[in-house]
């Protein structure tokens, strides 16, 4: 029977080339006008040498952590998205699954300063992934979080539980995509039990919009 995890997987297969249209033109405005420049300016603050992109997608901040002299390496679960990232970008990019990635079956590297998981912790039970990226960090290494804000996307409904996402307003064909949205509360408690520490909270808002475009959190591991 079809759980919301495996739904969740099939809708970025079935959206995998949408995405990379819709990043590589530019025509989210969210990401445009704050949350890109907001993630890559959390990552640049801790001034790291190398940094494990999370669900890296088509490699959008691999290829701008380059640039800045970063050495960065990427890891999804898409094959078409790593397949993209790997033709745009230099920097190692791995097909691994949530799964695999949690019980830490896959070799993605180990000893980064920073991981960055950019709108990429989608599922219900995130601890044992938590913990296995504490493990691939160097002590007192980062974790960079950016989330859709949890205030803002309850939308009345302040409580933990799946959601769904219809990319109304996006241009192209778009799959529905189940993801779990949590409280802060329970942000918060899951990275205390997977031993991190919170050192900086944000949240990133336009100017001229009245509510914040996401919630980006930097943890530390004790």
């Amino acid at each position: 029977m079809p759980t919301p995890e495996t739904d969740l997987l099939q809708s970025w297969h079935a959206n995998a080339q949408s995405w990379i249209a819709a990043i590589r033109t530019g025509s989210i405005e969210s990401r445009q006008q704050v949350t890109d420049q907001a993630i890559l300016l959390a990552v640049l603050g801790r001034q790291p040498e190398r940094v494990l992109d999370l669900g890296c997608g088509e490699g959008w901040l691999l290829r701008a952590l380059a640039e800045r002299g970063i050495k960065a390496v990427g890891v999804d679960g898409d094959p078409t998205l790593v397949k993209a990232a790997r033709a745009a970008g230099t920097s190692p990019v791995h097909l691994a699954s949530y799964q695999a990635l949690a019980e830490a079956t896959v070799d993605i590297g180990n000893n980064y300063e920073l991981i960055c998981a950019n709108f990429a912790l989608l599922h219900q039970d995130i601890i044992p992934l938590l913990c296995a990226l504490h493990a691939l960090l160097i002590p007192g290494g980062a974790l960079a979080i950016q989330t859709l804000h949890p205030w803002t996307a309850a939308c009345g409904n302040y409580q933990d539980g799946w959601r769904q996402e219809t990319f109304a307003g996006f241009q192209g064909q778009w799959q529905p995509m189940p993801w779990y949205m949590r409280t802060l509360s329970s942000w918060l408690n899951a990275l205390d039990m997977a031993d991190f520490r919170l050192v900086s909270l944000q949240e990133p808002q336009h100017p001229q919009s009245a509510v914040p475009q996401s919630l980006l959190m930097v943890f530390q591991t004790r």
